[in-house]
């Protein structure tokens, strides 16, 4: 009979605990958008995905209203500021993700939960309106998404760290009107294993089909990485990538093909230009290197490659870019402005140029990340370190150029100073 009554009283105190926590909660999600907002949004952002979704859930017909209409009352912009905040992410509204920005902090939510890691690296914030385009492109046609969206909320641990600041003009028309654009700047997303190794890397924006395939196919892999170790573990994601490798290199060599698409190998780099007729490009790979070493050679075609080819390409080797009804209500929002003829425009021309981004992404970056990948090495592959070499080979924006090659000295531009502030 005693331990009856304590069982009873446990859950009496169990219960009026959890009702108190969820009443927490609920005020931390209304005090987060009053003029003292820093210490329950920093209370919010240490509860984590549970902090975020509590605002979502408090503040669901307003996101819903402005998800609509693009209506940015006072009221709206202290609930985005919030949101925002906790998740670490500009227009969080649109995707839920919540972002850790330690990636020790994001290392062990992976550990505990068993789910892989995808770490974004960017020039500005992803919190920031301008942050560079890439990452703008990012939140407003992948991770507004709502396929992609829900993958990387329930399978995914996400990372964000920016590698330096985004640069940024200002044209001011001195009538009060300017226009404030970011210039250059890449981003690249690494999946990472729960124990953080790298199983992939994205270069640059894909198409929203594109960048899901990859993210779903290495969730299982690291699923598979789970139950390995040492030589086994090792060889399955040499494995991985080494099909991923071939994968792209089949589909554009069939593309090229199709397209009738000549390869010019530039005279620096033969004594002789060689004229390729479309044919595959692909190098046999020998039984000696199946699982490591892989080769490529596309890149030095690339500089003959005229425009009207690389659109050509595109359309065989990505097709039409489709967005789905979400990632369309968050462009309209942003263009609201526009004529429904204009807003076509728009649209078509972005999704030609995903397509382009994506084939040009997949062709000649992700193809040459794979075979630095399964370089033979000595060393563990260290993440920071092979992000630098990312941003100085492939970006072309190495740290050592502080200007990111928007500065040269042997240009006059009639300005004190050459106009350097």
């Amino acid at each position: 009979m005693k331990l009856k009554k304590l069982w009873l009283t446990a859950l009496v105190v169990l219960c009026a605990f959890s009702a108190g926590f969820a009443e927490t909660k609920e005020e931390l999600a209304r005090q987060a958008v009053s003029e003292n907002s820093s210490e329950a949004i920093k209370s919010l952002r240490a509860l984590g995905k549970d902090g975020l979704d509590t605002l979502f859930q408090t503040y669901q017909a307003e996101i819903t209203k402005f998800s609509n209409t693009g209506e940015a009352t006072d009221e709206w912009k202290r609930i985005a500021f919030a949101l925002d905040s906790v998740a670490q992410q500009k227009d969080v509204y649109a995707s839920k993700l919540f972002w850790f920005t330690d990636i020790d902090e994001a290392k062990k939510e992976a550990s505990k939960s068993n789910k892989p890691i995808l770490s974004l690296r960017l020039l500005g914030n992803l919190n920031e309106e301008f942050s560079c385009a890439n990452s703008r492109f990012f939140r407003a046609l992948l991770y507004s998404n709502a396929e992609i969206s829900n993958e990387l909320r329930e399978n995914y641990i996400l990372h964000w760290k920016s590698v330096r600041p985004a640069p940024k003009v200002t044209i001011d028309f001195g009538d009060g009107r300017k226009i404030e654009r970011t210039l250059t700047g890449n981003s690249i997303h690494y999946i990472l294993s729960n124990d953080g190794e790298i199983i992939d890397a994205l270069p640059g924006l894909y198409s929203p089909k594109e960048f899901f395939n990859y993210v779903s196919s290495a969730k299982e892999i690291n699923k598979t990485l789970e139950t390995l170790s040492g030589k086994a573990k090792e060889n399955t994601l040499l494995d991985y990538r080494r099909k991923n490798f071939i994968a792209i290199q089949s589909k554009r060599d069939k593309a090229i093909a199709t397209g009738k698409i000549k390869l010019t190998e530039p005279q620096e780099e033969s004594n002789k230009a060689i004229e390729i007729a479309p044919r595959a490009v692909t190098k046999m790979i020998s039984e000696a290197s199946i699982l490591r070493d892989l080769d490529d050679n596309f890149s030095r075609y690339e500089p003959g490659i005229i425009s009207d080819d690389w659109k050509k390409l595109s359309a065989l080797y990505t097709g039409e870019v489709k967005f789905d009804a979400n990632s369309l209500t968050f462009i309209k929002r942003q263009n609201k402005n526009l004529s429904d003829k204009e807003m076509t425009s728009l649209l078509t021309n972005l999704q030609n140029y995903v397509s382009l981004d994506t084939t040009r992404n997949e062709s000649l970056f992700h193809i040459q990340l794979y075979q630095w990948l399964n370089q033979t090495r000595r060393e563990p592959l260290e993440l920071e370190s092979f992000n630098s070499r990312v941003y100085t080979e492939i970006f072309k924006t190495p740290n050592a150029d502080k200007w990111l090659g928007l500065y040269t000295t042997d240009v006059y531009t009639a300005l004190d100073g050459n106009g350097i502030r």
